[in-house]
This record gives C-alpha cells, sequence and structure tokens, in this order.
C-alpha cells in the first residue's frame, strides 16, 4: 500500500503541539526527542519513487573545506562516477549498477572536464564523487576501468539499478548539468568556479555566489467521485499518451495554490481539497515534483489549446484497465514516474482523501 498524508489533515499533530504537550509533560530532554522521532516515523512515506532514497550523507561539514576536498578525490577510498554527456556509467554484470571507478584516470582529463563534484560518504565513511568527461571524445578507455560497463542513458539505467543508486544518480546527474549550464557568473558575466564539492559557485571578479537550482513541479491527479481527469499535451498528440496535469510552481506561491491554478489553466476546472502524497526528484534537469491529489469542484472541462492537445474524464474501471494495459487507444505512464503512482493510488483508493 502507498503511504500517503495529507496537507490539511487537522487531525495531524504538528511540530509545535508535539512540543507544547510534551512541555506540559515532562521536562526531560530525552524523552522529548523521542516524541519527534516517533512523529517523523509516523509520517515517513513507505513508498520510495525511483530517483528517491539515496543514502549518502552529503557531508556538509566536509564540503567547507575546501583543502579537504582536494585531499579526498585522492584517497585510496574514494570512488568516482564518471558521465559522458550525462550518461552514467552502468555496470551490467552480475546485476545492474553504477559503475564506480578510482581517482587514477583523472590526470588524463582536460581542463575542461571541471573536476570532480562531491557527493556524499556511504555508511563505510568511503567519499563518493561524480566527474563530466563529456570533453573526452572517446569515453571506452574510461569506460573500460569498469568490467562489463558501459555509459547508459540514465533514465533507463535507473529502473534497473537498486532504488538508492537511482537517488544517487539524480543527485549527480541533476548537479553535474547545473555546472554545465551555469559556467558564467549571471551579475558579470566572469566564469565562476566551483566550491562546497560543487554545491556553489563564486564568481572570482564581483564575488557572486550561485546555488544549483531545483525546480519545484506539482503534479495532480484531479478527481471527483469515481472520475477522474487525464490529459495529453500537445506534445503527445499523436500518441495515445495520457498522463496527470503538471506544471511549475510560481514564486510566492502555495502547493495548493499552484495546484488549483494549474488545473485551472488547463483544465478549466475549479479544484477544493489538495491532498498531499508524495514527492520525486527528476533530474531532467532538475524537477522536484510535487504529488498531490485534487477534488475537482466542477465538471465542465475547458482544455487549454495553447498547451493541451485533449483532457478528458476517465471512470476507475477505465484507469484500472489502463493500469494493467488494456485500454484500447489509451496509454499511461509507468512505474518510473509519480504519475503512475498517483492515478493507482486514487483507483484501488489507498489515497488519503
Amino acid at each position: 500500500m502507498l503511504n500517503s498524508f495529507s496537507v490539511s489533515n487537522a487531525d495531524t499533530p504538528t511540530i509545535e503541539s508535539l512540543t507544547e504537550r510534551k512541555s506540559h509533560e515532562s521536562t526531560d530532554t530525552v524523552a522529548c526527542c523521542e516524541s519527534f522521532t516517533n512523529y517523523r516515523e509516523l509520517n515517513h512515506l513507505s513508498y520510495t519513487h525511483i530517483f528517491a532514497g539515496n543514502s549518502f550523507d552529503r557531508g556538509d561539514h566536509e564540503r567547507r573545506d575546501e583543502e579537504l576536498l582536494k585531499k579526498m578525490i585522492r584517497q585510496d577510498n574514494t570512488k568516482l562516477l564518471p558521465f559522458h554527456k550525462l550518461q552514467p556509467l552502468v555496470r551490467r554484470s552480475p546485476e545492474a549498477e553504477l559503475a564506480w571507478i578510482g581517482h587514477d584516470f583523472l590526470d588524463g582529463l582536460p581542463e575542461e572536464a571541471g573536476g570532480p563534484k562531491f557527493l556524499g560518504f556511504d555508511a563505510d565513511r568511503n567519499p563518493h564523487f561524480a566527474v563530466d568527461i563529456s570533453a573526452v571524445e572517446d569515453p571506452s578507455g574510461i569506460a573500460s576501468l569498469a568490467s562489463d560497463a558501459s555509459f547508459e542513458d540514465g533514465r533507463a539505467a535507473a529502473t534497473d539499478i537498486p532504488q538508492d543508486q537511482s537517488g544517487i544518480l539524480a543527485q549527480a546527474r541533476s548537479n553535474l548539468n547545473w555546472h554545465s549550464q551555469h559556467r558564467f557568473c549571471s551579475v558579470c558575466g566572469n566564469e565562476s568556479q566551483s566550491f562546497r564539492g560543487g554545491l556553489m559557485r563564486q564568481c572570482p571578479k564581483c564575488s557572486s555566489q550561485h546555488f544549483p537550482r531545483t525546480d519545484p513541479v506539482a503534479i495532480m491527479l484531479v478527481y471527483k467521485g469515481d472520475k477522474c481527469v487525464l490529459g495529453q499535451t500537445l506534445a503527445r498528440q499523436n500518441s495515445t499518451f495520457y498522463s496527470c496535469l503538471a506544471g511549475f510552481m510560481d514564486q510566492g506561491e502555495a502547493i495548493e495554490e499552484g495546484v488549483r491554478r494549474e488545473v485551472m489553466e488547463e483544465a478549466g476546472l475549479k479544484v477544493g481539497n489538495v491532498t498531499y502524497h508524495s514527492s520525486q526528484p527528476w533530474p531532467f534537469p532538475s524537477s522536484l515534483m510535487i504529488g498531490c491529489h485534487a477534488e475537482a469542484i466542477s465538471d465542465e472541462i475547458v482544455a487549454d489549446p495553447g498547451e493541451m492537445a485533449a483532457v478528458r474524464w476517465f471512470t476507475k474501471d477505465e484507469v484500472k484497465l489502463a493500469l494493467e494495459d488494456k485500454l484500447e487507444g489509451v496509454n499511461i505512464p509507468g512505474p518510473i514516474a509519480i504519475a503512475h503512482h498517483l492515478i493507482k493510488a486514487w483507483a484501488y483508493d489507498t489515497a488519503n482523501i
């Protein structure tokens, strides 16, 4: 069963209420901390999407020591994951997994490769880095440093490698892509430099600091009773592909407001209750999908012709057939996408709505 919680559930205890309650009951700090731990455990999502579940300790303290980072890159226990044109090195035998290699190959990289970016520590405190080798014309020599490995499309590889490794892939791919797209200071135009293991770029001329971006996207399954809304974008108009409505959050906008605005813009429907389901990093290039269920309080769909090829109601029985790939003329997202799980949770009554 997919676990979920509602942002509008008044019965769910808040951090503040737990603190107030505990202060009246006891001044025991340990007991108070246990209450916070229990709170987090109760509200932890049991379902982890592909591209989430990264198990690394991202090493915030170590990131602030530039000399330490330089030394860690050359340690014997350091592991590096090369990417060529944003494709990670993946080993296929005996099982699919990210292919980590040692640091010796770094000496042969051209200067424009950009240097390793620190990802974090594993459970044994081994440092892990990602490095962009796109400047290397023929990456086969580097690929040969790991047995039975090759550079693969990250989206395809993510469905085969272990869950936590898909989260590591998302972190590494998004960060390397950001560095390749944001080499120059947006304030004065000079080339900036990487610091904090890749979590910040600073301009040597005007000292402006720039940080990796994450673009929040509201994605929602709109429902009313035993029917739900699925849409087809203009980019998919020659296919049978339908999915949840979605759109980028605006500045100064709450999640619920973003959901209601996007549904009105794309489908012309009014939305009442909005319930949070789960979230998913989507490293293409660097989005965070915020999954919700949204209850429609109107029925008539008015699709935006500038964005949508089709928007229509589907019954719960039709959706169940589509989930089994048995609904003629309709295909919906597979399990790699959060949209699949929003649809499935509603269809099989496991959503908290």
